[in-house]
């Protein structure tokens, strides 16, 4: 790896934990695009896992109190199950299709409320959200406006909507980084390739910048309200989508 592209992995690091300290899911979107620009696929999955873990994990103890454990725990019992069954499967996407699948889950957060009743806080619709949203972690590399649709209808406050969010997501990618890390350490302990993974000193230097980044998008977070919060979130994502639409388009011309 070179040093401008480990120089970059760093800096997007930062940059994504703020704003997924502001929206609770945009940072992922962002970054999961820009590993895949500069690692191959398997690797942008377990780069993407560590970092997100990393971000997700210090919001949801920044803001535990405003955690809901009942949604958690419903959530973490579903990812291990979506984590099995993917690993079963044993599937990677290709990257024209990641950047393929990474343009449409935006578009996930412009459905009718009127056409989806989910809610997170009920125990059955909880579970449902962490196989679905985790199943589609494992494939796309994020889910964020898939998980935040059965956050859209909860009574919960902006700060208990980003901290259950964060709380969900650890277990997220940790199954992110079982399932597709497991392969390359066994590659690795064989004698393979390093299959384009980072190495330690961008993820010791990455690893702090998420939480300082984590840090500065609660600050922010704190100083919005609830409309904004909600109507801002959906425009970004939507026009980060629009970017990877257009990426996937370039890679399947190619």
């Amino acid at each position: 790896m070179t040093l401008l592209t480990g120089g970059f992995v760093v800096a997007m690091a930062f940059i994504t934990a703020t704003l997924s300290g502001v929206f609770g899911m945009a940072g992922g979107l962002v970054l999961m695009g820009a590993l895949a620009l500069v690692l191959p696929v398997q690797a942008a999955f377990v780069a993407h896992g560590v970092l997100q873990l990393v971000a997700n994990g210090w919001r949801a103890v920044l803001h535990r109190r405003h955690v809901r454990w009942d949604i958690v725990g419903w959530y973490a019992l579903a990812s291990l199950v979506a984590g099995l069954a993917v690993a079963l499967l044993a599937f990677t996407p290709s990257r024209p299709l990641l950047f393929l699948l990474l343009g449409l889950v935006p578009l996930l957060t412009w459905l009718p409320q009127r056409w989806v009743r989910l809610d997170a806080a009920r125990p059955p619709q909880a579970f449902l959200s962490g196989l679905s949203v985790t199943g589609l972690n494992l494939t796309a590399g994020v889910a964020g406006p898939l998980l935040d649709i059965f956050f859209v209808r909860t009574e919960l406050s902006r700060h208990a909507i980003v901290a259950t969010k964060a709380a969900t997501q650890v277990f997220a990618h940790l199954a992110k980084i079982v399932v597709y890390g497991a392969p390359l350490a066994v590659r690795a302990g064989a004698g393979g390739p390093g299959e384009g993974l980072p190495p330690w000193p961008v993820f010791a230097l990455a690893i702090p910048l998420s939480i300082a980044g984590t840090v500065a998008g609660g600050m922010v977070l704190d100083r919005m309200s609830d409309v904004n919060f909600k109507r801002w979130t959906r425009w970004i994502v939507t026009a980060i989508g629009l970017v990877y639409l257009v990426q996937a388009a370039r890679l399947l011309a190619a």
